[in-house]
């Protein structure tokens, strides 16, 4: 089967690049979509999401839906195809995360339930293959006092502009041995055994998956120098100010629906009186586009 992800098929790369830079946005503004309910959308509105899923993998829907309701997300989910929700062991009884500032108790030790800054990464690059997300919806119930600024970027076009610079750097991120997450052991989550995998790698379909943090610490990556350039070359890309990286603030009522695209977040200022709020829930699945 030909794919553009085979550095073996420069012909059928060529020709998605091309497409592939045809129909990105321009803008975080070209990824937003105005709907009156997430958990039903019209056809028309669907239609809108989908064709930005298409062209980057991800769309932001911009709703007037205020409450703390974790089945938006659910239920908007379903409406493209994902149903198999990783529930993790921090995750609500619905396999909804709550992402807010936690005091208290385990999550505290967790960046994403802190008001610091997280650093590039796809979601869970530390599971094992079975357990990969490949989707993703973030909804904002409260946005903070300030700060809080995702930097979003499609692995795809991260893919492309690696490539261009040099398909050495793809062939050492599809190493199946390139980055390891070391043991971890918690108290709760029991043992949590090293985890090998590529950075780029293809699914059954012939999709792009992406596994990556840009921590430096609880990672360790293949010692040869065919890997070291080409992480270097990766932090160089997601430092730069190329016009694929897009910044956003999701407010009250907006969401983003990805395929488990590249993603930041600025450290942020709550206001104590409405502490910030976002619903995170995490697919086994990826979006259905048909």
């Amino acid at each position: 089967m030909s794919s553009p992800f085979d550095l073996a098929d420069d012909d059928s790369y060529q020709r998605w690049r091309d497409a592939k830079l045809a129909g990105a946005p321009r803008t975080a503004a070209d990824l937003i979509v105005e709907v009156k309910d997430p958990r039903a959308l019209s056809a028309s509105e669907r239609e809108a999401l989908a064709t930005r899923i298409k062209n980057c993998n991800m769309a932001i829907y911009a709703s007037p839906m205020l409450e703390e309701d974790s089945d938006i997300l659910r239920k908007l989910g379903t409406q493209f195809g994902l149903n198999q929700l990783d529930a993790n062991w921090l995750a609500g009884e619905d396999g909804v995360s709550s992402i807010r500032v936690f005091d208290g108790g385990t999550r505290k030790h967790y960046i994403p339930y802190t008001d610091k800054p997280i650093k590039w990464h796809t979601d869970g690059y530390y599971n094992p293959p079975e357990r990969q997300i490949r989707a993703m919806v973030l909804h904002c119930v409260r946005d903070a006092l300030s700060g809080g600024e995702n930097r979003l970027m499609d692995h795809e076009l991260c893919y492309l502009l690696l490539r261009e610079q040099d398909p050495a750097h793809i062939k050492a991120l599809m190493q199946p041995d390139v980055m390891t997450i070391p043991e971890r052991v918690d108290e709760n989550d029991g043992v949590r055994p090293a985890q090998s995998g590529p950075v780029f790698s293809m699914d059954a379909d012939g999709n792009l998956h992406m596994r990556y943090t840009a921590r430096t610490r609880s990672i360790e990556w293949k010692d040869d120098d065919a890997t070291k350039a080409a992480v270097a070359a990766l932090e160089a890309l997601l430092a730069s100010d190329v016009p694929q990286v897009f910044k956003t603030t999701l407010q009250p009522g907006m969401g983003l629906l990805c395929n488990n695209v590249l993603h930041d977040r600025s450290a942020f200022t709550d206001d104590a009186q409405n502490p910030r709020l976002l619903y995170r829930a995490r697919y086994l699945d990826r979006i259905a586009l048909d």
